[in-house]
């Protein structure tokens, strides 16, 4: 199944780091959300584009995922000239990514 069908995202970025929560719809997918969604497998799922280490904080109280990408927006919103350098649309690809039940 697609991520998405379980789980939402929000994103952020400050410089060349972007950042992805994901939060399950029902706190009972969170514990099957922080055994399937580890750093390496973020990290892979985004190896043409992050460069640098990826950190995962889980944060319980809220049932949630943050994970923070380094070297990822190709130097940032001021360095590149991509269109979209915000990583805005980085939460919504990893929505697509498949995960097994």
């Amino acid at each position: 199944m697609k991520l998405r069908e379980i789980a939402h995202s929000r994103t952020g970025d400050k410089g060349d780091i972007s950042n992805i929560s994901v939060i399950p719809y029902n706190e009972a997918d969170y514990e099957f959300l922080k055994e399937v969604l580890t750093e390496e497998v973020v990290k892979e799922y985004f190896q043409e584009i992050c460069k640098g280490e990826v950190v995962r904080y889980e944060l319980d109280g809220l049932h949630a995922l943050n994970f923070v990408l380094n070297h990822t927006l190709g130097g940032g919103v001021t360095r590149s000239l991509a269109i979209d350098r915000h990583g805005k649309t980085l939460g919504m690809a990893l929505l697509e990514m498949e995960v097994e039940r």
